[in-house]
């Protein structure tokens, strides 16, 4: 046991001396990117503007289905956020807006009511629904993985920004894997009991085949 304790305390100390510490990895945009983000920017070619981002001032286009958008900030749109764990993003929603259920696979939540009223929710993995009406100055959280949601519950326009515990927290809208795919109508009726007549409704209204 003492053997194993000192070839694990050698190889830690192995480890610690090889180490890499940085202060930041700006994505380069000009590399492939990977499972584990965009490759660092060189030093020398980093500049102030890479850690400042200026699109989240303005809103977004919710004359859609949904009647929302979202607006990313993102390692795809936010340089400086590569590899920190962190990122935002900007919530418009319409009146009768919504956000329908979807998934971020690879990061938790935190939402912040900036204007209006949004009804927000998610579902534990034991079927347990967590739900509020959140006002001005309302935070709610999201557990990563967890299906949820938020619509505009009020009568004016309702704005919120979102923060994820990654710079890239994937995103998978529950309606638009099964409507807006190419599912096969059957295999969605046989795995949701949706009626085939509503699959074939709601394919339509949202651009899927099958």
């Amino acid at each position: 046991m003492k053997i194993v304790l000192g070839i694990f305390f050698c190889l830690s100390l192995l480890s610690l001396s090889h180490a890499s510490v940085v202060d930041f990895c700006v994505a380069d945009y000009t590399a492939p990117n990977g499972p584990a983000g965009y490759s660092c920017k060189k030093p020398a070619h980093v500049t102030v503007n890479d850690f400042v981002y200026s699109g989240l001032g303005t809103a977004g286009n919710t004359s859609n289905i949904i009647k929302a958008a979202v607006t990313p900030a993102f390692d795809a749109q936010f340089p400086g956020v590569n590899g920190l764990g962190i990122s935002v993003a900007r919530l418009d929603l319409a009146p009768d807006g919504v956000i329908p259920l979807h998934t971020h696979p690879g990061a938790s939540e935190l939402l912040v009511v900036v204007e209006g009223q949004i009804c927000a929710g998610f579902v534990d993995s034991g079927n347990n629904v967590y739900l509020k009406t959140l006002e001005k100055g309302d935070i709610m959280v999201f557990p990563q993985g967890l299906l949820h949601f938020q619509i505009n519950s009020g009568k004016s326009q309702a704005l919120a920004f979102v923060s994820f515990s990654s710079a890239n927290p994937g995103l998978q809208i529950l309606d638009f894997a099964l409507f807006k795919s190419d599912f096969p109508t059957e295999l969605i009726t046989q795995t949701t009991f949706i009626d085939a007549a509503v699959v074939k409704k709601l394919k339509g209204v949202l651009g899927g085949s099958g």
